[in-house]
């Protein structure tokens, strides 16, 4: 007579989150191992350091392997080789697509070819990332790319679709991608003291009010609203209101603001307008919605930073701008009081940003 006896034979994959995150950081096995033996791993663990170098060894050998599953992330999610948990492949993933925000400031403006991959060294060098950690991220920041470009609808909740991110991730991935999409310029020299999270926020906020996101799913928010571009046009109709417009921000402003600001508002505001609505006037060309960013810096923060203009002065100067012209009969009369607030919703995001960087 013989017992029963249940077997169960596993091939669970462990994964140590300390090695692989060393891995992702581009570090070398031997690098790992280093790494791993100043922090007091084999001490505290017991382990000689040939053991220690032994299981870096077989992670990186495993991270070899998984990282043909992580360039498309759902057929990690489907793959029955490796036995992981659902908590450890998010890890994987989210940390094999993680964004160190000085490399991807230095990729922003750069075209995402194979002839620029090679030329990765200025980027390693700026950003003081290991060569292979850039390589990893321009290659993420490509296949996303790729992937996504021509895909109607939200371009965040696709992103997370089909490459499995978080919400944040998918966000610092969609502004990445919007901006490369509008191929904006970002590598003026002038424009190099604004980060990444500079740039993102910016981002944001056109794709926001900007875009075609919020027309229904089969519009893509990567693409801006071309009528909204073309009405801008007519906001030059406030130019012939300047008199008028600066009475009323005055009177809203004169007991709000320090005496220095105000007389600066009196003294220049012809100067302000003027470049506020002239940008916005030639938006509609492809050049001048490219230079964006190095138009909002030369034609209205570097004037503003002229006038010395303290953070709070300048958030109740730009509300004003906007919330003043809205009184004005002349952008009722011409049905463009929906088309002021759309503009000036982002460009007044976008001058704090820059402004206070």
């Amino acid at each position: 007579m013989y017992t029963e006896v249940d077997v169960f034979v596993s091939n669970y994959t462990l994964i140590d989150p300390e090695i692989y995150q060393l891995w992702i950081e581009g570090c070398s096995s031997s690098e790992a191992v280093s790494t791993l033996h100043q922090r007091g791993v084999a001490k505290q663990m017991g382990a000689s350091v040939e053991l220690i170098a032994s299981d870096v060894l077989d992670h990186y050998r495993t991270f070899a392997l998984l990282e043909r599953l992580l360039t498309v992330p759902t057929k990690l999610s489907e793959q029955m080789v490796f036995q992981i948990d659902e908590a450890t492949k998010q890890m994987l993933i989210e940390k094999y697509y993680g964004l160190d925000d000085a490399v991807i400031r230095e990729l922003l403006g750069r075209k995402l070819s194979s002839r620029h991959r090679k030329d990765l060294d200025e980027v390693a060098e700026r950003s003081g990332a290991p060569l292979r950690c850039c390589r990893r991220q321009f290659d993420n920041v490509r296949r996303v790319f790729r992937g996504v470009e021509e895909m109607p609808g939200n371009v965040v909740a696709n992103i997370r679709s089909t490459f499995l991110l978080s919400e944040p991730l998918a966000k610092k991935y969609g502004a990445v991608v919007f901006i490369a999409c509008m191929r904006f310029e970002t590598t003026k020299r002038k424009l190099q003291y604004l980060c990444f999270n500079d740039f993102y926020h910016c981002a944001q906020s056109i794709m926001t009010s900007w875009t075609y996101s919020c027309t229904g799913p089969e519009y893509y928010d990567t693409e801006m609203d071309r009528e909204f571009l073309l009405e801008l046009r007519e906001l030059r109709i406030l130019l012939d209101k300047e008199k008028e417009h600066k009475h009323l921000i005055c009177m809203r402003l004169k007991p709000k603001l320090l005496e220095k600001s105000y007389q600066e508002l009196e003294l220049n505001f012809r100067l302000y307008t003027r470049a506020l609505v002239g940008l916005a006037c030639n938006l509609h060309r492809g050049r001048e919605l490219r230079s964006l960013f190095i138009d909002l810096l030369e034609r209205c923060v570097e004037p503003l930073r002229a006038g010395g203009w303290p953070r709070t002065d300048l958030a109740q100067f730009l509300s004003a701008y906007e919330q003043c012209a809205l009184q004005m009969d002349v952008l009722r009369e011409a049905d463009l009081k929906s088309v002021w607030e759309r503009y000036m919703k982002v460009v007044s995001q976008c001058l704090i940003t820059m402004y206070h960087a």
